[in-house]
This record gives structure tokens, C-alpha cells and sequence, in this order.
């Protein structure tokens, strides 16, 4: 798929040299791609190479080889080129096809980049003004540097293994059941590019931005858990972790036909609450009157909330917390999502004709740009499909393959 006159975002001009795999930096690139930059994606060339995610899951027959569900969806927006950086002709046009473009974004372990010549120093080289993105796995001024690392390795080294022991009462450390490091970190990395263009177009300076998986998903876990350790000392009594948010009847709650999210917040809020849940008393209640005092009380405030919903139907409660204007919001599951009302509206979940005869879907872009939208211009590439059209823009004779 191929939209040459859809609108552009706001890095449309912008190039990016894509060397990253996995989910972490694909995410990130991607996330560019949709707001206008265009990205080159190299990957190793031959039967079951290119990107890992290319390969888990099963694809429409029409598709071909390594189009995988994880694929196509971290992957719309790019351009494939194969090379294979282990050979010195391919490094050439690896390199020729950094010269024409504004970020190279990498997450290779650094000895990896080094022994390819694709580390910053060895483009530097070459390419004096560069801005070269690196995630690793851990920063290289401490003992882990260089170590491998993937999702569930930094949730649990960050401390993102330590949270569901501290709600639901198993001191089992566990994983959170989503790629929560990989995106998180991919969204640190969308940061960093953004911030080095900035840099370069006020100072003409490239340079080197590392993005740590291990400091900035524990930078993003320990924001608010930290709480009471913010103090050194901390004050008595107090622990790691916010304690509205540890509290295990923090939950969906079951109303008398289903499933709903309540978040009173405001003294309003509570007051009016109160009221609508047939408990007016609780107002009165020292315990419960102000945010102060429910904050220390929370764990019983919360342990009331399953009686006080289950008063009413999720219908009524809708009709009744928009008026007093309580926040609330459906609890959907994941079959849910493309029927929601909000989302349909928004034209989030979107459907694509693909040239090899199948349909795919992707998701809007979560950000509106009221000047410069951002949009889905190409599907996900095949593994190498833009090798001879990129090489060839950029002045590069296709490398012969190797015997």
C-alpha cells in the first residue's frame, strides 16, 4: 500500500535509518513513521532472516513468509532494504544510505554495532554532524553495560516485577502480561529523537543519545512509588508504593449487570457519590469527608466500593455519574475495543486493502496534529521488497549477492 497523497505529519522531510528489531525500537521508528519521517529499515537479507518479529504468529496465505501479526504492527510505514552488514560492500551502502538521512536509530548490543561498523563512532567517522539513537540495555557508565536484555528481564530488574505482589497478596515476583519495558522505552526513544533534532536544527551539533531499557523503565516505575522514599529519611512508618494505587479493591467493580470503572476523585465527586450509592452517612464520616482523611483511609473506602456499585445497572450508573460529572468509563475486554462506541467514532481501528489480495488493520495515530496530521502511508514491508528503489535513490549500486 501506497498513499503518495495522503497527508504528512509533522516530520515529513525527516529520514531515518532504521537498524533496530524486536519491538522496543521498531515501535519507537514506527511511532516517526506515522508522523511523517520517513524510514528505512535494514534487515538481514535471506530465507528467515530480517526481523525477528517477522516470523511469531500465523499470516493469510496471500501474505507470504515473515508478514507475522507483530510484524505488521509495529512495522507500516517503512521501506525494507536486505543487507548484510557482515559483508563490507553491504556495510558501504549501509553507510552511503546513512549519508542521506537525518537520525540513524539502533538497538544492536554495542559490540554487535562495532564488529558491523555501525556503532557511532566508526559513522562518525564518516559522518561528522550525525545524530545516532542507541537503546541498550543498560547505560555503559555502569557494571551491567553490554549486558542482553529484553522485556522481561528489565520489568524485573526495574522493580516492574514487585507490583502485582504488593496488590494481590502472592509474594511471587511477576511480570506484567504485556510488553510494558519494550513500549515504554520505545517511547523514551521517540523522545530522544525528537529532542536531538531540536539540538541540531538550533546548533548544527549532532550527536550520541544512549536510551537505557533498564534506567528509564525504572525512572517510569518509581515515579510514584518511590512515595515515602522521596525523604531521606523516609518518615516513620512509611513504604515504597502509592497506596491508593497498591490497594487490591482498586478494580473494576460489579454493578448488577456487568462490569464498570468508578474514580470518584474531588470531595464533590465523593460527596455526590455517596448519595447516588443510597450511603449519604459517609459524608458526615471524619474518615471520609476530605481527600486528606479518605487517603489514609483509602483501603476501607475502597473495600465498600463492590456494595455501592452493585446498587444500580451500568446504564443507570452512566446516566447518573454524567450528570454529577464522575469520572466512570465501560471496563471493555480486548473483543471489546473495536465495537467501542468512542473508538468507531475516532476511526482508531482502521482496515487496508493490501496489493496481495488480503485486508489488514492498524490504529490511528493517537496524537492530532490539527496542522500537519499524522497517517499511514505504507503497509509493513516485505523482507527486502525496497532494497533496489532506496539503494538506487541514495546513488548506491546494489551490492552483488554473496556466493
Amino acid at each position: 500500500m501506497a498513499a503518495p497523497s495522503a497527508p504528512r505529519g509533522p516530520l515529513a522531510g525527516i529520514r531515518i535509518l532504521d537498524l533496530t528489531s524486536v519491538i522496543l525500537g521498531p515501535y519507537a521508528t514506527m511511532l516517526l513513521g506515522d508522523m511523517g519521517a520517513d524510514i528505512i529499515k535494514v534487515e538481514s537479507p535471506g530465507e528467515g532472516g530480517g526481523d525477528i518479529m517477522r516470523w511469531p504468529g500465523a499470516w493469510p496465505e496471500q501474505a507470504g513468509p515473515g508478514m507475522g501479526p507483530l510484524f505488521m504492527m509495529y512495522n507500516k510505514n517503512k521501506k525494507s532494504v536486505a543487507l548484510d552488514l557482515k559483508r563490507p560492500e553491504d556495510q558501504e551502502a549501509c553507510i552511503a544510505l546513512a549519508r542521506t538521512c537525518d537520525v540513524v536509530c539502533s538497538n544492536m548490543r554495542m559490540d554487535t554495532a562495532a564488529r558491523l561498523k555501525m556503532d557511532y563512532d566508526s559513522l562518525k567517522a564518516r559522518l561528522p554532524n550525525l545524530i545516532y539513537i542507541h537503546a541498550a540495555g543498560f547505560g555503559a557508565e555502569g557494571p551491567y553495560a553490554g549486558r542482553p536484555a529484553y522485556d522481561d528481564l528489565i520489568q524485573g530488574v526495574s522493580g516492574g516485577a514487585d507490583i502485582l505482589p504488593r496488590v494481590d497478596g502472592n509474594p511471587a515476583p511477576r511480570y506484567l502480561p504485556t510488553l510494558a519495558a519494550d513500549k515504554t522505552v520505545g517511547l523514551f526513544m521517540v523522545q530522544a529523537v525528537l529532542a536531538a533534532l531540536f539540538h541540531k536544527q538550533r546548533t548544527g551539533e549532532g550527536q550520541f543519545v544512549e536510551v537505557p531499557m533498564f534506567e528509564c523503565y525504572t525512572h517510569y516505575v518509581m515515579h510514584e512509588n518511590l512515595y515515602g522514599h522521596v525523604y531521606d529519611p523516609a518518615p516513620p512508618g512509611t513504604d515504597f508504593g502509592y497506596a491508593r494505587i497498591h490497594n487490591p479493591d482498586r478494580r473494576p467493580y460489579k454493578s448488577k449487570d456487568g462490569w464498570i470503572g468508578i474514580l470518584p476523585y474531588t470531595d464533590r465527586n465523593w460527596t455526590d457519590f455517596f448519595v447516588l450509592a443510597g450511603r449519604p452517612e459517609l459524608n458526615s464520616d471524619p474518615k471520609f469527608s476530605t481527600y486528606r482523611a479518605r487517603m489514609v483511609n483509602i483501603k476501607e473506602l475502597y473495600s465498600m466500593m463492590d456494595a455501592m456499585v452493585s446498587t444500580r445497572t451500568n446504564d443507570d450508573w452512566a446516566k447518573v455519574l454524567t450528570e454529577k460529572a464522575i469520572p466512570f468509563a465501560p471496563i471493555n475486554r480486548f473483543g471489546d475495543l473495536m465495537e467501542d462506541p468512542h473508538l468507531k467514532a475516532v476511526g482508531f481501528f482502521r482496515k487496508h486493502a493490501h496489493p496481495d489480495g488480503y485486508t489488514w488493520v492498524d490504529m490511528k495515530h493517537p496524537v492530532n496534529f490539527a496542522a500537519s496530521p499524522a497517517s499511514t502511508r505504507l503497509a509493513p514491508p516485505k523482507l527486502g521488497q525496497d532494497t533496489e528503489e532506496v539503494l538506487r535513490e541514495a546513488g548506491v549500486e546494489l551490492p552483488k549477492a554473496a556466493e
